[in-house]
């Protein structure tokens, strides 16, 4: 086994020594190829002088090649360029940037601008018999046609030795005769219309053929994309637009037959370029609407149908892979056959109420020919994947354009949960793409499906109002919520994976994308059907009031819009409370986690200002009894605010839970604590206030509150010495600095004598017990903090 190992190495050692040897010798042939072409170029350039074989031998790097040896030998002399006198190498550089420049400008550049100046000054010179009438018509044609006659010719001629040359002269003549040719009809009337479509036919015939024989460009741009100007150099305001779109068909369909051979792609976009254009100039200046409308309508369908045709053809006989510019091109074509569609058809008395057809009617040509593709496998996946997207483009268009409402955003919700379904679990990511700007799309919709039936600016008496939970809003968002429920399971379930494994960036973009739609349509769809509910009976409880002055105006029970906002309130800590609950108990998902908890903090925070704020008011209309004669205004006005603190207190049970879950992976103790205390501070000061006024005694407030603050103060100190929590400590003695400030800044301007000796003889025990506690259990604080 040994020795087998050791000659498979001596092997392929041997085997990489040849290898390397091979490729030495085809460096040496190629240099030595390139060394004959250069003394074979040479020969005709220098002077040249004849020397002996032995001369050769001694300067010719070829002499090795015993081929080439044998046959220099075998001649008396041969020619050989002198080499420069310091230099022995044959090798001469010459000067290729200046020759290569010269050599364009004189081969090339110089025969176009030639023919094209030739071009313009037929032009010229014919508008200038026109306008002078120098010549008749029909001598003016018969001179036409013998330059343009001639030219071609002269080009043929000279093909043979000049077959650039020659392509140039053809091209020019090319635009000549189609330029004499639409002058002779549209000018002059020399002749009938299909004589001079024929002539024209046979002219782009003969042009297909010169281009695909000649194999060059420059035919197929000057004598068919340039005759796209003709018609515009003699516009006189006098045309025929029937006949203006006939002549640039048949161009396009010359352009078409030599894209079935070529497909030169500079003059299919030059081509679409110019007939979109010239189509959009002669709808801007020139259509009318009775008189044009099925005129216009027939060239889009043609021009879309023949670069359409085009593309395809190209692609499916040349199997050419797809490009960027190919995507662009072919969704180009597509949606300017779509869009001036519609423009015509909304513009029409008749036509606007096809405009649902017309949409369809674009995504049945590109469904009939994916269709055709996928029967006959006639092209590849990117080609057929692009087709069907553009069917499925079309029919949601199709959907808002026919539909309205609700069944807009259901039907593009349908659609996007079956492309994304397609696209992930068949893995093809196309459809998962396409999905996307639809999920976007029904968003919106349901967005704006909100705002117009929850809307209640325009509510009047005879408004009809949507039952509660049973209206097509409500139920819309409800069948939103199953369908992105189901993208969402499928993203969980068929995740996404790149080639190396990972987790696409689509995939993760969808984990925090769909189920954060999801919280945000569920938590509105409830929130706008109890404002909406509240909103019902505030308008409901309108009255007429007439004052004094007998002035009579409208007057609502306001006290039903601060209870609906408490109960808008309510519900949004009771979701939020349940969210955390469900994250704890199942999902256990530490984004969701954190993103609850900053919400939770949040909304209580707006509970503490805005909520309690609310309920005061309530309170301050129960001990009013404003508009009690119209409106019922009872004990829950007072009872309401319980309610709500109640649902608060589940909120922060909720969030203590929370923090302390293992996959939170949060340091948030002592900031709850803190905040925990605050608001607790704050709820008591707001009953405090409460019960105060509701006993009349709201003039002793500040008295009453500078108590209450240095009370909790003392607690805070006594239970933080209790936990050994000195943040809980720190806290009490900031809170009660901010009773002594509140106490001498404020308080003590007000109060009597009375009140001040009160506040004064319990703050000042408030601190002397403080005090005792701190000297009391120094040693505990003394070893909490060595610890």
């Amino acid at each position: 086994m040994a020795e087998n190992n050791e000659q498979i190495s001596r092997l392929l050692e041997r085997l990489e020594l040849l290898l390397r040897r091979q490729q030495d010798f085809n460096l040496e042939v190629e240099q030595l190829r390139k060394e004959i072409q250069i003394l074979k170029k040479e020969q005709t350039e220098f002077v040249v002088r004849e020397v002996s074989p032995e001369e050769v031998e001694k300067v010719s790097p070829l002499a090795p090649m015993p081929p080439l040896s044998t046959q220099i030998a075998s001649k008396e002399t041969v020619s050989h360029i002198e080499p420069p006198r310091n230099n022995p190498s044959p090798q001469i550089k010459t000067p290729k940037g200046k020759s290569n420049l010269e050599k364009f400008i004189g081969e090339n550049l110089i025969n176009k601008i030639g023919i094209l100046i030739t071009v313009i000054g037929v032009v010229i010179g014919a508008k200038y018999s026109i306008e002078n009438n120098l010549i008749s018509p029909l001598t003016r044609i018969i001179l036409g046609y013998l330059v343009g006659l001639g030219l071609i010719g002269f080009g043929i001629k000279l093909k043979a030795k000049y077959t650039s040359y020659s392509a140039v002269l053809i091209s020019g003549a090319l635009a000549i005769l189609y330029f004499i040719t639409f002058a002779a009809y549209s000018l002059y009337g020399l002749f009938p219309q299909p004589i001079a479509f024929g002539i024209m036919l046979i002219f782009t015939v003969f042009g297909v053929v010169s281009a695909l024989n000649y194999n060059k460009q420059i035919i197929a741009h000057i004598g068919l994309v340039g005759a796209y100007a003709i018609p515009f150099l003699l516009s006189n305001d006098s045309g025929n637009a029937q006949v203006l779109f006939a002549y640039i068909t048949i161009i396009n369909i010359g352009i078409l037959v030599i894209s079935l051979k070529k497909y030169w792609k500079a003059l299919y976009y030059v081509a679409f370029a110019f007939s979109w254009l010239i189509y959009a100039a002669w709808a801007a200046f020139s259509y009318q609407r009775e008189a044009h409308f099925t005129l216009a309508l027939t060239v889009i369908f043609i021009f879309f149908a023949t670069f359409y045709i085009t593309f395809l053809a190209y692609k499916l006989i040349q199997s050419e892979k797809f490009k960027a510019s190919d995507v662009m091109m072919l969704v180009l074509n597509s949606f300017l056959f779509y869009g001036l569609g519609i423009g015509l058809l909304s513009f029409h008395e008749t036509g606007k109420e096809f405009l649902g057809l017309f949409t369809l009617v674009n995504a049945l040509i590109h469904f009939a020919v994916s269709l055709v593709l996928f029967k006959r496998k006639m092209a590849d996946r990117n080609l057929f994947f692009l087709i069907a997207g553009l069917v499925l483009t079309f029919i949601t268009i199709a959907i808002p354009v026919q539909l309205d409402g609700n069944w807009v955003t259901l039907l593009w919700a349908l659609e996007a949960t079956l492309l994304f379904y397609i696209g992930r679990t068949k893995k093809v990511p196309t459809y998962e793409y396409l999905s996307y700007p639809l999920m976007i799309l029904a968003f919106i919709s349901l967005i704006q499906d909100w705002s117009e039936s929850y809307s209640t600016y325009y509510y009047t008496a005879d408004t009809q109002r949507l039952i509660p939970l049973f209206n097509t809003a409500f139920l819309t968002s409800m069948v939103f919520l199953i369908t992105f429920g189901g993208i969402n399971w499928i993203n969980n379930k068929f995740e996404h994976k790149s080639s190396e494994g990972k987790k696409g960036v689509f995939s993760k973009i969808m984990s925090f994308a769909i189920p954060g739609v999801l919280l945000l349509v569920l938590y509105c769809s409830f929130y706008l059907e109890i404002e909406y509910y509240f909103d019902g009976l505030f308008q409901k409880s309108e009255v007429m009031i007439t004052d004094e002055s007998s002035y009579t105006y409208p007057q609502n029970n306001y006290n039903i819009r601060d209870q609906g906002d408490i109960w808008l309130l309510n519900y949004t800590l009771f979701f939020i409370t349940t969210l955390i609950f469900i994250n704890s108990k199942r999902l256990k998902n530490r984004v969701l986690g954190i993103i609850s908890l900053s919400l939770g903090i949040l909304v209580g925070g707006v509970f503490l200002t805005a909520g309690l704020y609310l309920a005061s008011e309530l309170r301050e209309s129960y001990i009013s009894k404003h508009l009690a004669e119209f409106y019922e205004v009872g004990h829950f006005n007072l009872y309401i605010r319980y309610v709500a603190i109640a649902f608060f207190a589940l909120l922060v049970v909720s969030l203590y839970r929370l923090i302390r879950q293992p996959f939170m992976r949060v340091r948030f103790e002592i900031p709850f604590h803190s905040l925990l205390h605050v608001s607790i501070l704050w709820i008591l000061s707001s009953e405090l206030l409460h019960w105060m006024d509701l006993f009349g005694s709201n003039q002793s407030y500040k008295l009453g509150l500078s108590i209450l603050w240095g009370s909790y103060s003392l607690f805070l100190i006594a239970f933080g010495i209790w936990k050994k929590q000195k943040y809980l400590r720190i806290i009490a003695i900031v809170l009660f600095g901010i009773t002594l400030i509140k106490l001498f800044l404020y308080d003590i301007a007000s109060l009597n004598t009375i009140s001040k000796t009160i506040v004064f003889v319990s703050l000042g025990i408030l601190l002397l017990v403080i005090s005792f506690l701190y000297n009391k259990y120094k040693q505990i604080i003394a070893d909490e903090n060595e610890n």
